[in-house]
């Protein structure tokens, strides 16, 4: 991955975001003090479903009610406690870096690195591995947009258990929408198939995985993990579809019996896919 990524240490020379571990209270949980997550988000893709909407700006600087969908999900984590951050940029980077800068601003200490190659979703977490250390850190894509709470909601989840990450997710009826996510008795991972084709789908119903009127569970782009994560990101080998998967990542944690909670995303969740769903965010606000 070195051959093919650059850390922009400019701004993050300056604002030390290795400063001490922070703790942040999350009221109304029992009272407990949980050590604060750090943020990454992913933003180095072109967007190429917006089409010429993105020619000359990354997708997630478009903007949603007047403010890029980059910055809504920068508030939402602030709001809740995550304040170190580091977003991988790519595409047209200097128009991410430029206007976010070092993001006290927004209260945050945020810092950079760009992934030259888009080769999928399992390598560019690897950017983040030494700002990362050994903290647990929430990732998320940036072109996802939840309820603030949200963010809280993972954590929480998060520290009800020995977990190694947890995977948001949305619920639906619908079994040919997404990535498929698989759960046990206490909402925990068990498996994950991404985006299964009508075989695939068949397959899953005999096998006894899908059945008729129960839900089906998405993956909804929101993470939690441990730096374990890289342990198997590093072993990635391209999918069919040519690129790094991190579902697979995924799936290969679980096998090798590391515990994923699963949570249920309440309330708002877009993916800011298309020109189409942009267009009604702006109807709607």
């Amino acid at each position: 991955m070195e051959a093919r990524a650059v850390t922009t240490n400019r701004i993050s020379s300056r604002i030390g975001f290795l400063s001490p571990r922070s703790k942040i209270l999350i009221s109304g949980w029992r009272g407990r003090t949980l050590q604060a997550v750090k943020g990454v988000i992913l933003a180095a893709g072109k967007g190429t479903r917006m089409r010429d909407l993105t020619n000359d700006l990354p997708k997630p600087m478009l903007k949603v009610s007047g403010t890029p969908i980059l910055e809504h999900i920068l508030q939402g984590l602030v709001e809740n406690g995550v304040q170190e951050i580091f977003i991988v940029t790519g595409f047209k980077a200097e128009a991410i870096e430029d206007y976010f800068g070092d993001g006290a601003k927004w209260g945050a200490r945020i810092t950079y690195g760009r992934q030259l190659v888009q080769d999928g979703t399992g390598k560019a977490p690897e950017l983040a591995k030494d700002f990362v250390g050994e903290n647990p850190f929430l990732l998320t894509y940036a072109d996802i947009l939840v309820k603030p709470e949200t963010y809280t909601n993972m954590i929480r989840r998060f520290h009800e258990g020995k977990f190694a990450g947890v995977v948001s997710v949305t619920g639906s009826e619908d079994v040919t929408k997404g990535g498929l996510n698989f759960f046990d008795e206490k909402f925990c991972l068990t498996r994950l198939v991404e985006k299964p084709d009508s075989r695939e789908i068949d397959e899953l119903r005999q096998q006894g995985w899908l059945k008729p009127g129960q839900t089906a569970w998405y993956n909804a782009g929101v993470y939690i993990f441990r730096p374990v994560l890289f342990d198997f990101t590093s072993q990635l080998q391209k999918s069919p579809r040519g690129e790094y998967e991190l579902t697979d990542a995924i799936n290969a944690m679980v096998k090798a019996g590391h515990r994923i909670a699963g949570l249920q995303i309440e309330g708002r969740w877009v993916d800011v896919r298309d020109p189409e769903v942009l267009a009604s965010l702006e109807r709607t606000g």
